[in-house]
C-alpha cells in the first residue's frame, strides 16, 4: 500500500509542476532554409555556366558547392539530391554526370562532383537539385545549366 501511495504522490507532484513549466513556441522565429549555389564556374549574360573540359583527359571532374543556412547560420545534415538531363553512355549503360546525393556539414556546406566526358564537348546540361529538411519538413530545389567548352 505504501508503494501505491508513493506513486500517486509522484504523479500528482509531476502534474502540479507541469502546470508551472510551459513550452515556449519559437516557431515564428525560425526562418525557412536558404540555399546559395556556388559553382565556381564563370556565368554568361544569359545565365549559363561554362565548364572548360580538359582535352588531354577522357573525363574532367568539377566540384559543385553550396551553403544552406537558416537564420544566417549553417544547417547540418540536410540531404541533397542531384540529377541531370545529360548522361554518358558506356557499354549500354547510362552513366550520370553528377553524383546523386550529398549532405550538408556543420557549417551548412554541401558538395557534389560532376564527371564530364570529353565526348560531351559543346553540349549543354541542366543540373537539378533538391533538398529536404526533416526537422521542419521543408523541401525546395532548383536547376541551372552548364555549357561544356
Amino acid at each position: 500500500m505504501l508503494n501505491v501511495t508513493r506513486k500517486i504522490v509522484g504523479v500528482v507532484t509531476l502534474g502540479v509542476f507541469s502546470l508551472f513549466i510551459g513550452c515556449e513556441d519559437n516557431s515564428a522565429d525560425i526562418e525557412p532554409i536558404e540555399f546559395e549555389l556556388l559553382t565556381n564556374l564563370p556565368r554568361d549574360d544569359n545565365g549559363y555556366y561554362h565548364m572548360k573540359l580538359d582535352p588531354l583527359r577522357q573525363q574532367t571532374f568539377h566540384r559543385l558547392s553550396g551553403r544552406v543556412t537558416r537564420n544566417d547560420r549553417g544547417v547540418n545534415v540536410i540531404k541533397f539530391g542531384w540529377g541531370s538531363d545529360t548522361y554518358y553512355e558506356y557499354q549500354d549503360y547510362l552513366v550520370p554526370i553528377v553524383n546523386g546525393s550529398s549532405y550538408s556539414d556543420t557549417n551548412g556546406e554541401v558538395n557534389t562532383v560532376l564527371g564530364i566526358f570529353y565526348s560531351l564537348l559543346g553540349d549543354t546540361a541542366t543540373i537539378y537539385y533538391s533538398y529536404y529538411d526533416n526537422w521542419l519538413y521543408e523541401t525546395s530545389g532548383g536547376e541551372f545549366s552548364i555549357i561544356f567548352n
